[in-house]
């Protein structure tokens, strides 16, 4: 073949930790593996994580009774009854186990230390005995929407350290790592993916990667938002090359969640570790409000929850005035000064370097920003994609669907391990058992397909619109018309705005040569990709009438059971077509936990018939 071309049993596409967990499975049992990365491994957004993983450890005081039943419960609250039951009962079965095997390898977790110690909720403190026989034990720490402690962590670096662990078992394996390229089209005869065609983000060439199986692994879509916690290059690039098939759903776009307190101006998150430890939420007065709206969680409710009172108190007049925009006050002060510095680290550094404000005797200034990505390539229990034999997805590209409607804090970070785990095995038993005839000739065509297009974005042949404008016009609407609070009207416009950008968006081209390393052109490559997927989130979020989790209609405030208890199935089939068909499936097939109230969150429920009598 003209390009260069790799052959293996599985390629990943995306090196963080979800990627890089099933490929140790992969290599692990002998097959051979790339790991495909836009960035160096270690840099995958994977790292921002901070405040914790959550698995049911029971060792710490606050932790005592729990179980993976508990567990279980939570998340599936967590999701106001949108998840997949049989997906959060492997998660919550499986993350002790992901999270002790993780400590065997070298994950340096927090661990109990015996005695008395001195804790907050609520910014009231109060004392904690931790059993001497608990001693060296992996500890834990409060998160939102939990019946317990059991947020696992490291300091407020977890996600940084998880990856460095695991990216040297990356590396004891041998596994082969391609970083700075990016996946533009997966390879496939309409029925079976057969791998990858990719670009040199160095040189621009593209490449061709055939295998057995495709992973993708790419994280989130937050930049399809303009305030975001996202990094620049969670862009959406898995979702987009799948639903690009035609034949691949994405799987609940309109579930996107905001967190609570990212930090204004430059939307950095601050972690729920901080809410966890006993910090409050103060308003413009510097007076607690939480309690008032959520007295029995307050500050931990879920993140849903506690964003929707956060802008809801600002509507009431209650926010900080900045040439930002109003802004709430996150008050860790009290903690002290050796908690802050020692477990909440990454949360000084943070405010000191790019706030000037120092968290030890200062007020945090916070405003829910967009955060994760429910949504995504949609998948079985056991990882396999719907609508394309031999492709599997994990982690926040995927919607395998644990986390429905709105996801707790913790339960991400420890999805990408859990669900590496357990997909990741399922991998290598569809690995045994496969027997795959490469086909240089599709190969060959996908490779023409993407050449040309490119070359047509390089001339300018199609139009001169600015790639980066047509991003920003994106990120505004997205913003104004399918943020925290939904309505029929934003939510038309929205879409009918996104439709017209969708086409301004098929004529971008260059200001500048496209030869090399070129921001302009990988972004001008995808753009219609990201507008595509916007389109089916706003879209999504516009037919779902109901509000559920993070999806907040202010039209139709209660949650459907009755008609809406469902999952969003977006295909693109139409390639010259401006919105994605939506289909539906059922959230759960079997019921562990009846659909009821969560415990937090005022919404009226209509219940399912059945349910109701």
């Amino acid at each position: 073949m003209p390009h260069e071309t790799f052959y293996s049993d599985l390629v990943c596409i995306g090196a963080g930790l979800a990627g890089e967990r099933v490929a140790v499975e992969a290599a692990a049992a002998g097959f051979k593996t790339i790991l495909l990365s836009l960035v160096p491994p270690r840099r995958s957004h994977s790292c921002a994580a901070e405040g914790g993983m959550q698995a049911a450890l029971g060792n710490c005081a606050m932790g005592e009774g729990d179980s993976p039943d508990v567990h279980f419960a939570d998340t599936v609250k967590g999701s106001d009854w949108g998840c997949d039951q049989e997906c959060a009962r492997i998660f919550a079965d499986t993350a002790p186990i992901a999270v002790r095997e993780a400590g065997h390898w070298g994950m340096p977790w927090n661990r109990v230390e015996a005695g008395k110690a001195l804790c907050f909720k609520g910014g009231v403190c109060f004392e904690v005995d931790e059993k001497p026989e608990k001693q060296g034990l992996i500890t834990a720490r409060a998160f939102g929407g939990t019946a317990k402690w059991r947020t696992c962590y490291t300091s407020d670096g977890t996600g940084h350290t998880l990856l460095y662990t695991l990216d040297n078992k990356v590396t004891e394996l041998g596994i082969t790592v391609h970083d700075r390229v990016e996946a533009v089209s997966l390879i496939h005869d309409g029925e079976t993916c057969q791998g990858v065609v990719a670009r040199c983000l160095k040189t621009g060439a593209l490449r061709v990667y055939l295998a057995k199986a495709v992973l993708i692994a790419t994280g989130g879509y937050g930049k399809l938002y303009s305030e975001t916690t996202n990094t620049v290059i969670n862009e959406g690039g898995g979702q987009i090359v799948a639903l690009d098939t035609g034949l691949v759903p994405f799987g609940n776009p309109e579930a996107v969640q905001f967190h609570p307190t990212g930090v204004v101006p430059t939307n950095i998150l601050v972690t729920e570790g901080c809410r966890g430890d006993g910090g409050t939420l103060l308003d413009v007065n510097q007076e607690r409000f939480m309690h008032i709206y959520e007295p029995e969680k307050a500050e931990l409710a879920s993140r849903d929850v506690v964003s929707r009172w956060m802008m809801h108190h600002i509507r009431e007049g209650k926010g900080v005035p900045s040439p930002y925009g109003p802004h709430l006050w996150l008050d860790i002060r009290h903690l002290g000064e050796k908690h802050i510095t020692t477990r909440l680290r990454e949360v000084y550094d943070t405010c000191r370097h790019f706030l000037g404000v120092d968290p030890i005797t200062q007020l945090i200034p916070v405003r829910p920003c967009h955060h994760y990505s429910m949504g995504g390539v949609r998948i079985n229990k056991d990882g396999y994609a719907y609508g394309l034999k031999g492709l599997f997805s994990a982690g926040e590209s995927a919607c395998w669907d644990m986390h429905g409607f709105n996801r707790l804090g913790g339960n991400s970070l420890a999805e990408t391990i859990v669900a590496g785990r357990h997909i990741g095995r399922q991998l290598v038993e569809y690995l045994k058992g496969a027997e795959a005839t490469l086909r240089t000739d599709l190969a060959r065509q996908a490779v023409a397909k993407d050449e040309a297009r490119i070359k047509r974005i390089i001339a300018g042949s199609d139009g001169k619109e600015s790639v980066y404008e047509v991003r920003n016009a994106m990120q505004q609407v997205m913003m104004e018309g399918v943020g925290i609070f939904r309505n029929g009207t934003d939510l038309q416009k929205a879409v009918d705005d996104l439709q017209v950008i969708y086409a301004r968006s098929k004529k971008v081209g260059l200001k500048s040569s496209g030869i090399g390393a070129n921001p302009e052109l990988a972004m001008a490559i995808k753009i219609s990709g990201m507008l595509r997927l916007a389109l089916c989130v706003a879209y999504g979020a516009l037919t779902r009438t109901e509000s559920r989790g993070a999806h907040a209609r202010e039209d139709y405030p209660a949650r459907n059971d009755r008609d809406w208890l469902t999952r969003t199935l977006a295909y693109w089939r139409d390639p010259n077509g401006d919105l994605p068909q939506l289909e539906y499936e059922p959230a759960t097939k079997v019921f562990h936990l009846p659909p009821g109230d969560r415990g937090y969150g005022k919404c009226e429920i209509i219940c399912r018939e059945e349910m109701s009598e």
